[in-house]
């Protein structure tokens, strides 16, 4: 015969029997713990100032690398480039024309002045020659044949100074001259590629595809220097971070693959190890499990694939299997 006594309990054992069961299946496995997911956002700015005239994308958008994102207004620096390209077209024509040196016409100039010069030269040594030959005869003085010899020596200096001219015409500028002209085309160069670059930073594109995750300028409001506008959030920046204690810091391993599991998840994540913390901590940032509150624990990172990485989300509640 049954004890009565015993029957009137048995439905009581019976839940405390349920209550640790369910108790049980809520521990973790060796090598299970609680981490979350973190998101490192990248933020998009213009190094230049200037009112916002085209926000390309939407906050939830999904773009791709490369793709515009927003266009600040860019006017000035439109003038500053047509400027510096003015100066550079300037200086390459001063510097091709020393290079050069005179032109053709006065080149021409300078060898028809050669030819009357040296015609007149031979003028004057013929005179000479004849003065010569009457002051033998008696028929002139010494003084005309002076003279003479006086006229066939200037036009003989004339004709080399033309000469000289001539050559100078065409070596062109002096090579001291040459090289600041060549000085100033290359800072001008240099002008205008940094014009350039100012008119090009007042558009930013993406640097990474991925979805939008905020846009904090609304278009025609001013945006200063460096201020973020577009923020995005690259799969590859995905990452789960959890906390393991002092003894099971040994068994894990940078570039060792640990396995994710989260609520709602159709099948376990793969994330790569990927940092490891020399610092010890007592409390992790978001507590998810009260046992290990007193524990001594050491941050984990892993990152996931971009393909996995479109499963979860930034602050994800997650749980990590660690594979000694």
């Amino acid at each position: 015969m049954k004890n009565p006594l015993f029957l009137g309990y048995f439905p009581l054992f019976s839940m405390f029997a349920l209550a640790l069961a369910l108790l049980g299946c809520d521990r973790p496995k060796p090598g299970e713990f609680q981490g979350y997911v973190e998101g490192e956002y990248v933020y998009v700015a213009a190094p230049l100032g200037g009112a916002l005239t085209n926000l390309a994308v939407a906050r939830g958008d999904q773009v791709k690398a490369g793709q515009l994102l927003f266009a600040l207004e860019r006017e000035s620096e439109a003038a500053s480039v047509r400027e510096a390209q003015q100066n550079l077209s300037q200086a390459q024509a001063q510097l091709a024309d020393l290079n050069q040196g005179k032109r053709p016409t006065e080149i021409a100039s300078l060898e028809a002045q050669q030819e009357q010069a040296r015609a007149n030269l031979k003028l004057a040594e013929a005179e000479w020659l004849r003065r010569q030959n009457l002051i033998g005869q008696g028929v002139i003085s010494a003084e005309e044949l002076d003279q003479a010899r006086a006229q066939r020596d200037a036009d003989q200096s004339l004709v080399n100074q033309l000469s000289a001219d001539l050559a100078t015409a065409r070596l062109g500028g002096r090579a001291d001259v040459i090289t600041g002209m060549a000085a100033q085309v290359a800072a001008q160069t240099a002008a205008l590629g940094k014009a350039r670059w100012a008119f090009d930073q007042k558009q930013q594109f993406a640097p990474a595809s991925g979805p939008v995750q905020d846009t904090l300028y609304r278009q025609g409001e001013y945006v200063a220097a460096g201020a973020p506008v577009v923020v995005l959030l690259p799969p590859d920046h995905l990452k789960v971070r959890f906390f393991v204690p002092e003894a099971w810091l040994p068994r894990v391993r940078v570039g060792a693959p640990v396995t994710v599991t989260f609520d709602g998840g159709k099948s376990p994540l793969t994330a790569t190890t990927s940092y490891i913390s020399t610092q010890a901590e007592y409390t992790p940032p978001v507590i998810y499990n009260r046992e290990n509150r007193a524990s001594l624990v050491y941050m984990i990172e892993a990152r996931f694939a971009a393909a996995d990485a479109a499963d979860v989300r930034p602050g994800q509640p997650v749980d990590v299997q660690v594979t000694p």
